[in-house]
């Protein structure tokens, strides 16, 4: 019986620490961006330009955001020239890189490539002030203002989650005749260990027109 309790215990706390963290989350500074149309966990988001401090690192997919994210997070926690800490925002976004023509599958083009993993930068930043990196893997880059179909599910966002969900994305644009123009982005918005129904994931393509 004590056991059980103690196993009880465990539990909430780790409860009341994912809520915290939702808390904590809702607070930190995300992207702002305007939807244009929905369905369901279905939209269309046209964002503005921001500033993104990206790294681009070798191996599989959950491999290498886990090492992009300890380069840059290196870099926003004060290892760069001023060594100032930069805030930390949400989400991390991961991307296949983009050195390949978009000609084969996805599933396939992400296999044994590169990835890009990118923090987007506070929008008090400018690219000038900006404090510079140390490390020469961290680059500061001004992204354009883009428009995107985006998908959003909670839960672990395993390999086979990612697809089935880019799956439903495609046939999304699909049925609206939207293109894409990049590779798709994955977007992770929670610590790892937010419960997996708190977790906010999207899968995000950048898509032609206006």
């Amino acid at each position: 019986m004590r056991k059980r309790w103690i196993l009880l215990a465990v539990v909430g706390l780790i409860g009341l620490a994912a809520v915290a963290w939702s808390a904590m989350a809702s607070n930190v500074e995300t992207p702002q961006y305007v939807v244009r149309s929905e369905s369901g966990n279905l939209e269309i988001r046209e964002y503005g330009p921001t500033i993104v401090a990206e790294a681009t690192v070798e191996g599989a997919r959950d491999k290498a955001i886990q090492r992009g994210f300890r380069i840059i997070a290196d870099y926003i926690f004060g290892n760069n020239l001023s060594s100032a800490k930069v805030a930390m925002t949400a989400p991390v976004i991961q991307q296949s890189n983009e050195k390949i023509a978009m000609t084969a599958p996805v599933t396939q083009q992400a296999r044994g490539r590169s990835w890009i993993v990118r923090f987007v930068m506070p929008s008090k930043y400018t690219i000038e002030t900006l404090p510079k990196p140390v490390n020469p893997q961290v680059a500061l880059i001004e992204v354009p203002a883009a428009r995107f179909a985006v998908i959003r599910f909670s839960g672990f966002a395993g390999q086979g989650s990612l697809d089935e969900h880019e799956a439903q994305l495609r046939a999304f644009m699909m049925e609206r005749d939207l293109t894409a123009t990049r590779e798709p982005q994955y977007a992770f918005y929670n610590a790892p260990w937010t419960l997996p129904f708190m977790r906010r994931n999207e899968i995000m393509i950048e898509i032609a027109g206006k």
